[in-house]
């Protein structure tokens, strides 16, 4: 479901939860690498960590109104005042957004800064908040190969003890496709951490800390390996955190570019996906689903019809759509081109509306 299918409803009283980190990393591209390690370094001390690294963190708690699930993930506090640093993916399409601070134990509704999707980062701020203890960031110029680490965060969304998953870097610059436990759309992320440590479900958006304590990566990715056996081990990957925190600066300068959004989501309101290449029509985003009371509802669009263009930006897959809009803001007025599902041409202005976050 793309990032501007939005809706306003209350939730069910029966909602399935589904967690929304870690991401699932189906191809390892290259980079520096060793071979995984399989038992904790015994310069971590887990205590130690937890009492330093905790404070500064949160969990995150979405409600995903249009898919009709709860999702779960964990954030990185960077300023007092409730700026919180986490993945895109951990609040993509949510339609409620709170946060608990795991330092005085109080939920807090939030509010999205901005988010960058291609590097999946997210800055969120927690409304009302004041005098929050800052996560201790380090750098992640200096890691190597061998390294300990250890990932904290909300493993399997429960919320409540953060877990604690220890192990070492195996490599430096990693790229992997992967991919949300829903069997979304499939991503490309590059420039990663790549770790030997049991990282799970829930743990995105959370801390990758070195022995200091200090947070040199943000968790974003895990194999599947460790659930193939039931045997506690696996992989993970984290985005860096000097390149994690550049793009939250940005976002906090109001300064948006190609691949950042500042503050609401423009959205149509469709569900969409790419035009498969062998149904022989033409390339663009094929609407799966218009959702009732909405712009696209209101210019006519009905599922499977083609947008093959906004402002006469070319779409040939969901991504552009996705793309175009992040660099609209509700309210704006666009030029929407599609086929219709007998084949004919059809454009409209339609006023985009305020979407879900992400």
């Amino acid at each position: 479901m793309d990032a501007h299918l939005a809706t306003h409803e209350h939730r069910t009283a029966v909602r399935p939860r589904r967690l929304r980190g870690v991401l699932a990393a189906v191809v390892l591209l290259g980079g520096l690498t060793a071979a995984p390690a399989t038992a904790a370094p015994a310069t971590l001390d887990q205590s130690t960590l937890l009492g330093q690294v905790v404070p500064g963190l949160v969990d995150i708690s979405t409600n995903l109104t249009y898919q009709g699930a709860l999702g779960a993930g964990a954030g990185i506090v960077i300023d007092p005042s409730g700026d919180v640093l986490t993945n895109n993916h951990v609040i993509e399409g949510a339609t409620e957004i709170t946060a608990v601070s795991l330092a005085n134990s109080r939920s807090y509704a939030v509010d999205v800064i901005g988010f960058d999707r291609a590097s999946d980062i997210a800055l969120i701020r927690l409304r009302g908040a004041e005098g929050l203890p800052t996560a201790m960031l380090g750098t992640s110029s200096t890691l190597a190969v061998g390294d300990p680490i250890a990932a904290i965060g909300n493993s399997d969304g429960a919320g409540g003890n953060p877990s604690f998953a220890p192990g070492s870097i195996t490599e430096i610059g990693a790229s992997v496709r992967a991919s949300d436990e829903g069997g979304g759309r499939t991503r490309q992320l590059n420039d990663l951490i790549r770790v030997a440590a049991d990282i799970r479900p829930g743990d995105s958006g959370g801390p990758l800390v070195n022995s200091a304590g200090q947070v040199v990566g943000v968790t974003v990715a895990a194999t599947l390996t460790y659930g193939l056996t039931g045997v506690r081990g696996g992989e993970g990957f984290a985005i860096p955190i000097d390149r994690a925190m550049a793009i939250a600066n940005q976002i906090r300068s109001g300064t948006p570019s190609p691949s950042i959004h500042i503050g609401d989501t423009a959205f149509i309101g469709v569900g969409i996906a790419d035009a498969p290449p062998f149904a022989g029509g033409p390339p663009g985003a094929v609407v799966r689903q218009v959702l009732p009371d909405t712009p696209a509802q209101a210019a006519g669009l009905v599922s499977g019809d083609i947008i093959t263009a906004v402002d006469g930006i070319p779409v040939r897959a969901a991504t552009d759509l996705s793309g175009i809009m992040d660099q609209r803001r509700p309210g704006d007025t666009v030029m929407l081109t599609w086929i219709d599902r007998a084949g004919y041409p059809r454009t409209a202005p339609i006023v985009v509306a305020k979407g879900p976050a992400g």
